[in-house]
C-alpha cells in the first residue's frame, strides 16, 4: 500500500448545556461551582488518500479555550505525516509543547488528534476500533451516573434507578461526600433497599474525605454490598487510597482524574485501587490509554474507564479483565449515532472506527473552528 499523508485537519471548539446545573460532593463543599456546560475539542483528520478521522477531547467548568488554543498551535507539526505512526505522531505533538509538559491540559489537547488518528486507522481497516485493538467480548456491563448526583431528590433519585434499569442499564452509581454524613448514609441505604441486596451498586465521593472520615466512612459502606467506593481521597494520595484497599472488603476505585501514564504507575505500583479509572481524552488518547490498562491489567487491577463511553465502549471491550463502563447520556446530542443496551450491558458498536459522526446540533454548538493544511 501506497504510503498515506494527513493533509487537512480542523479543529472545533463545541460548548455543550447541560439541561440542569449538576453538583456533587466538590460543589455542596464549596470547592466548585454547579457544573451548567461541556466544552468538547473535536479533530478531524484528513489524508492524501481520502480518508477522516474523528477525535474528540473535552474539559469542565474551565479549560476549554486553552485546549483549543494549545491545539491550534501544535496541529500543523501533524501536517505530512503518515496517519498509520499513531506513536510517532503522539511523540511529535507532545515535543511540539514540550514546555509545557507531558500532563494536564497539554496532552489532554493531543487526545483529540490521538483519537482521530486511531478512528481513521480503523475506518481505514474496515474495522470497529473494538475489532482493530482485538475485541475480547461483544457488549461490555455498564452503569449509569448521570441519575445519582446529589442535587437530584432522594425521592427523584429512585425513580432514577428504576429508569436506568428499564433502559437495559446493569448498575447504579451513586454521589456521596456531603458535609452530613449521615445524609450520605441515608440516600445509599434507601437505595440499596430500593434496587435489593444484590444489584450492582456503586458510590462517588469525587475526592471530599480525609484519610480518617474516608476510613470511617468506608467501615460503614461494608453492610452495602458496593461494587466500590470512588474518590474517596484526593485524587493524588495514592498511599492513602492503597491503605483504605488494603483495610477494607469494598473495593476502592479512582484515577478519572489523573492526566498521564506516570500518574497512573504511581497508583499502580502502589496497589492504590481495585478498580483504576482511566479517562483516555485526559491521558492523551488511545496510545498513552493502552499502556495504563496494560499496566493495570499485570497488577491485578480492573478498568472503569471515566466518562466518554462512546469512546470507551471500544477501549473496554479489548480489555483482557472484564471492565465497567460508565453511561452518560450526557454527550448523545453530538452524534447522529446512538449506544445499544440490553440485559445490563453495551453493545460495542460494529460500524467502522468509533462508529459516530457529527450531528447538525454539534454544529450549531460550535464557538470555534480552526483548519490547517487542505480540507474537503
Amino acid at each position: 500500500m501506497a504510503e498515506d499523508t494527513v493533509s487537512g485537519i480542523r479543529l472545533r471548539s463545541v460548548y455543550l448545556p447541560l439541561k440542569t446545573p449538576i453538583s456533587d460532593a466538590k460543589v455542596l463543599t464549596g470547592r466548585q461551582k454547579p457544573m451548567t456546560e461541556i466544552a468538547i475539542l473535536f479533530c478531524e483528520v484528513e489524508t492524501e488518500g481520502g480518508h477522516r478521522g474523528l477525535g474528540i477531547s473535552y474539559s469542565k467548568r474551565a479549560g476549554g479555550p486553552g485546549q483549543f488554543a494549545h491545539a491550534c498551535e501544535i496541529a500543523p507539526a501533524l501536517l505530512g505525516e503518515d496517519p498509520s505512526d499513531i506513536a510517532k505522531a503522539w511523540d511529535k505533538l507532545a515535543w511540539a509543547g514540550a514546555s509545557v509538559g507531558r500532563s494536564g491540559l497539554a496532552v489532554q489537547a493531543i487526545g483529540a488528534f490521538d483519537v482521530a488518528l486511531w478512528d481513521l486507522k480503523a475506518k481505514r481497516a474496515g474495522l470497529s476500533l473494538a475489532k482493530l485493538l482485538g475485541a475480547q467480548r461483544d457488549s461490555v456491563r455498564c452503569y449509569n451516573t448521570s441519575g445519582g448526583f446529589l442535587h437530584t431528590p432522594l425521592e427523584e433519585l429512585l425513580v432514577n434507578t428504576d429508569r436506568s434499569r428499564e433502559k437495559g442499564i446493569g448498575g447504579i452509581k451513586l454521589k456521596v461526600g456531603q458535609p452530613d454524613w449521615a445524609l450520605d448514609i441515608e440516600r445509599v441505604s434507601r437505595v440499596r433497599e430500593h434496587l435489593g441486596d444484590t444489584f450492582p451498586l456503586m458510590v462517588d465521593a469525587n475526592q471530599q474525605w480525609d484519610r480518617p472520615t474516608a476510613m470511617r466512612m468506608g467501615r460503614i459502606f461494608e453492610r452495602f454490598n458496593l461494587i466500590w467506593i470512588e474518590e474517596p481521597l484526593d485524587c493524588y494520595d495514592a498511599a492513602g487510597h492503597a491503605a483504605l484497599a488494603a483495610a477494607l472488603d469494598t473495593p476502592i476505585a479512582t484515577g478519572e482524574m489523573l492526566t498521564s501514564v506516570s500518574e497512573h504507575w504511581d497508583f499502580i505500583r502502589q496497589n492504590g485501587a481495585d478498580f483504576l479509572m482511566p479517562d483516555a481524552p485526559r491521558v492523551g488518547g488511545i496510545t498513552p490509554y493502552l499502556k495504563v490498562a496494560t499496566l493495570a491489567e499485570f497488577a491485578g487491577m480492573t478498568i472503569a474507564p471515566h466518562f466518554s463511553m462512546e469512546l470507551h465502549i471500544h477501549l473496554a471491550a479489548a480489555m483482557q479483565r472484564e471492565p465497567w463502563v460508565e453511561h452518560f447520556d450526557w454527550l448523545e446530542p453530538l452524534f447522529n449515532e446512538r449506544l445499544e443496551l440490553q440485559d445490563g450491558r453495551m453493545l460495542v458498536p460494529t460500524r467502522p472506527g468509533l462508529g459516530i459522526s457529527l450531528s447538525e446540533q454539534a454544529l450549531a454548538w460550535t464557538r470555534d473552528v480552526a483548519g490547517f493544511g487542505s480540507l474537503h
